[in-house]
């Protein structure tokens, strides 16, 4: 059965910094294009991240040079760096792999 679950969301400040996990089960991550997406109060959702089976990466301009996304393959986890946080980075937060997506972990950037 394909799971993921998202960790590491939380209440940070303006400059900020969080590291959001997905723990995944039932498929290999590094197999797999995996993405991250988030959606914020009253908005759309929105995609943020993506990883390929490669290794290459790629992101949305709003957080490029802020968010890095990686994986570790002996956990089989990926993860989404996210540095100098800013109030509008507040939203849910959750990745996705495999056609599943799992619950998402909210992100506030509020000081």
């Amino acid at each position: 059965q394909v799971q993921l679950v998202e960790s590491g969301g939380g209440l940070v400040q303006p400059g900020g910094s969080l590291r959001l996990s997905c723990a995944a089960s039932g498929f290999t991550v590094r197999a797999y294009t995996m993405d991250w997406y988030r959606q914020a109060p009253g908005k759309g959702i929105e995609w943020v991240s993506r990883i390929m089976i490669s290794g290459a990466t790629s992101y949305a301009d709003s957080v490029k040079g802020r968010f890095t996304i990686s994986r570790d393959n002996s956990k089989n986890t990926l993860y989404l760096q996210m540095n100098s946080l800013k109030p509008e980075d507040t939203a849910v937060y959750s990745c996705a792999g495999r056609g599943s997506r799992g619950q998402g972990t909210q992100v506030t950037v509020s000081s």
